[in-house]
């Protein structure tokens, strides 16, 4: 029998691997639906988009960092209570809900990883705005809901570190990239695949309700995975220069260390993501990252 899916924010960076993860999924039906088909802050509008779904991945968000600190109201909006419409609308229908969080709801202090109940403390709006919406999912599906929390996401599908770091490495012979900030480069489209695993196992009642980490094994820094970028691409890591912080201030406050542990997978039968450079590995082989790999090898980047 098919199970219906929907995937809210369905012509995003993720939204759009997810939709294509589920594609080759015989049982899957799936509808997806970008910001112009559904805008999740208005109640009405999602309870009938959720109607007649067995599970829904909730993939729709602000993410603009920076512009939640100017505006953290219109970003808690869709990330906090548009959530919870989409929470209330599963709760009323019986659909599973995946909703899809972020590293930046812990303040990123530390340097042990994160477990997944370890407390919360954003430094910035945007963090804020997404605890909003992890706190609805567990207060209004305590038995239904899974919260995944990702971090420092690149796909072939929308705005990201590695396909601007390719891009740049066309027009400049050297680029500084932070390397005091540590995290879990993390592939939208292996983070998808996991999605749908997620999914399914809870269709089958093998995961359990709750918080998962769905982000890369092992860790490194943004110049880690620039250097990386570059020997992968073809490309000399040595014009990658390192400098802190403090080179490139913004307007919301970064966490330094979003290294997050994944004991929560096990529970569920399911093995964490893999190794952040097999991952990355494996992505520069899309024609998206290949062509622009193409382009930065035969070009005479300024000094």
């Amino acid at each position: 029998m098919s199970t219906p899916w929907l995937v809210t924010g369905a012509r995003g960076l993720l939204g759009r691997d997810v939709l294509a993860e589920l594609a080759a999924d015989p049982d899957a039906v799936v509808t997806g639906l970008g910001r112009e088909q559904l805008d999740i802050t208005d109640p009405a509008a999602v309870r009938a988009a959720v109607t007649g779904h067995r599970v829904v991945v909730n993939c729709a968000a602000w993410t603009d960092v920076d512009g939640a600190e100017r505006s953290e109201a219109a970003a808690t909006a869709v990330n906090g209570t548009g959530v919870r419409h989409l929470a209330a609308a599963c709760a009323d229908s019986g659909a599973l809900l995946l909703h899809v969080s972020t590293d930046y709801v812990f303040p990123g202090a530390d340097r042990l990883p994160y477990p997944e109940g370890a407390p919360t403390r954003p430094v910035n709006a945007y963090g804020r705005s997404k605890l909003a919406g992890e706190r609805a999912v567990l207060e209004l599906l305590p038995d239904t809901g899974r919260v995944v929390r990702t971090a420092w996401l690149y796909g072939a599908h929308g705005p990201n570190f590695v396909a601007t770091l390719l891009g740049l490495a066309a027009r400049r012979a050297t680029l500084e990239v932070v390397a005091d900030q540590h995290g879990q480069p993390t592939w939208a489209r292996a983070l998808a695949r996991r999605l749908a695993a997620l999914g399914r196992a809870a269709l089958a009642g093998t995961a359990p309700a709750g918080i998962y980490h769905g982000t890369a094994a092992g860790r490194t820094t943004w110049y880690g995975l620039a250097r990386e970028t570059f020997r992968l691409s073809g490309l000399d890591p040595e014009r990658i220069r390192p400098v802190g912080s403090d080179k490139f201030p913004r307007p919301a406050a970064r966490p330094a260390f979003s290294v997050l542990g994944h004991g929560n997978w096990l529970r569920a039968g399911l093995a964490p993501l893999p190794l952040w450079d097999d991952q990355l590995t494996t992505a520069l082989t899309a024609p998206e990252f290949a062509a622009l790999a193409a382009t930065a090898r035969t070009s005479t980047p300024r000094t």
